[in-house]
């Protein structure tokens, strides 16, 4: 008899389990659902901003915890640091593809949020 091929199982992706602390998406999700990292992402939502906009805009934000905050997003990839050689440099934030992704649902719930409590709202 002649050498038979063993089927191959098609190779199914990596999942995930953000409950096991070796996780690599926990330490993501951690970062985008930190107090301040929700806030984040909604308030670049919309357009690019410089860092003292981005502190004006998430009131009660000091501004070690929003450097906090912006660092780990950068890493994660959610977040683009642009700084232009200026004195003193200027440092604009924005989303990335990624980040525009993860925001968007944080942007729902924040609109659908919002619309509830609103004195027009339903309820």
């Amino acid at each position: 008899m002649t050498g038979s091929v063993q089927p191959r199982q098609a190779e199914v992706p990596q999942r995930y389990d953000v409950f096991h602390t070796d996780c690599l998406a926990r330490d993501v999700v951690d970062h985008v659902t930190s107090r301040w990292g929700v806030w984040v992402l909604i308030s670049l939502r919309s357009n690019s901003l410089r860092f003292y906009e981005l502190r004006e805009s998430i009131q009660g934000i000091s501004e070690k915890m929003l450097a906090q905050t912006l660092r780990a997003l950068v890493q994660d990839g959610l977040v683009w640091r642009e700084v232009e050689p200026t004195t003193p440099p200027q440092v604009t934030y924005g989303l990335t593809e990624f980040g525009r992704e993860v925001g968007e649902p944080l942007t729902e719930l924040f609109d659908r949020i919002t619309r509830r409590l609103s004195p027009n709202g339903e309820g």
